[in-house]
C-alpha cells in the first residue's frame, strides 16, 4: 500500500467549497437524499482504465492524497461491483487516522466477494482490522437472502459491521435494461444516517448516474492525468450533453483537477 504524501496547501481551499460542509451544501444536507460528490480520475481521452477489469493508475501521488482528503469529508464512498471485482479495494480513508468512511457497493446480483485468493477480501479485512467500516451492499429484489451461499456472505458482512440492503424493485430504461433506482438507493442511504456520499466509480455507475439522474450530483471533481489510454480504454461519458457551472481548475505538478457543479438545462 502506497503511503500518502502531504496534501498540497492550495488544494484544501480549492476543494472545500465543493464539499459537503462548503458553500451551498445546506439545502441538500436537509433533503431526502445525501449530498453527492462524484469524483474520479481519467485520461485526456476520458478513459478511467486501459481495459475493462484492469486496474490503471492515472493519478499522481498529490491527487491520490486529494482523494483520501475528499473521503475524509464524507460519510460514505460508493462504487459499483465491477470496481470491487477488478480491484479488490479496501475503500477506507487514510488521510486522518480518526476518519472512517462507509463503503457502499451497488451490486444487483450480489457478486461482491468476501474471500479473494483464499483469504478475506480487502473490504472484509479492512473492517475486521478496524482500519475502516463494514460495507453496505445494495442488492436487487429477486435474491433470496435465506439461501446458501448467499446467507453465508450476508453473515460475514454483518460480522464486520456491514449490512446487505435489498431494494424492492428495479427501474427500466428506454432499452428495457433493469437498473436499481438512484432515488431508492440514495433515499435508503440517507435513512441509514449517511448524509454525504462520495461516488468514485466505476464507468457503469458514473455513466448511468450522469445520464439518468445528473441532478442528484451536487459536486463534480475530476482528476485529469496527462496520458491517453486509447480507444480500447474504458470511457466515461453521459449519453447526452451536460453543462457544468461554477467551474474551477487546479494545476498540480502533473495532473489538473476540475471542480464544478452540474447544470441542468
Amino acid at each position: 500500500m502506497t503511503s500518502l504524501i502531504p496534501l498540497p496547501s492550495s488544494l484544501e481551499p480549492f476543494l472545500d467549497p465543493y464539499l459537503p460542509s462548503g458553500k451551498d451544501s445546506s439545502s441538500r444536507l436537509n433533503s431526502q437524499w445525501p449530498f453527492i460528490t462524484l469524483t474520479y480520475a481519467c485520461s485526456l481521452d476520458s478513459r478511467i482504465a486501459i481495459a475493462k477489469g484492469q486496474q490503471t493508475v492515472i493519478s499522481h501521488l498529490e491527487t491520490k492524497t486529494m482523494t483520501h482528503y475528499i473521503r475524509s469529508k464524507h460519510d460514505a464512498i460508493l462504487v459499483g461491483v465491477g470496481t470491487v471485482l477488478a480491484d479488490n479495494p479496501g475503500l477506507n480513508c487514510r488521510y486522518q487516522a480518526a476518519s472512517k468512511i462507509r463503503p457502499v457497493i451497488i451490486d444487483p446480483s450480489f457478486k461482491t466477494p468476501v474471500v479473494v485468493n483464499g483469504q478475506a477480501s480487502r473490504l472484509i479485512r479492512t473492517a475486521r482490522d478496524h482500519q475502516g467500516l463494514g460495507p453496505f451492499v445494495v442488492i436487487g429484489p429477486e435474491l433470496d437472502l435465506s439461501q446458501s451461499p448467499i446467507r453465508e456472505k450476508v453473515d460475514i458482512i454483518q460480522q464486520v459491521g456491514g449490512k446487505v440492503i435489498q431494494l424492492k424493485s428495479y427501474d427500466q430504461d428506454n432499452s428495457n435494461a433493469k437498473h436499481l433506482s438512484w432515488n431508492d438507493i440514495l433515499a435508503r442511504l440517507k435513512a441509514e444516517g449517511l448524509a454525504s456520499v462520495m461516488i468514485e466509480g466505476g464507468a457503469v455507475v458514473i455513466n448511468h448516474l450522469l445520464s439518468v439522474r445528473p441532478s442528484l450530483v451536487d459536486s463534480l471533481i475530476i482528476t485529469i492525468g496527462p496520458v491517453f489510454l486509447g480507444e480500447n480504454g474504458v470511457q466515461v461519458s453521459p449519453y447526452t450533453d451536460l453543462q457544468l457551472t461554477d467551474v474551477e481548475w487546479w494545476k498540480g505538478s502533473r495532473d489538473v483537477v476540475l471542480a464544478a457543479r452540474v447544470g441542468i438545462a
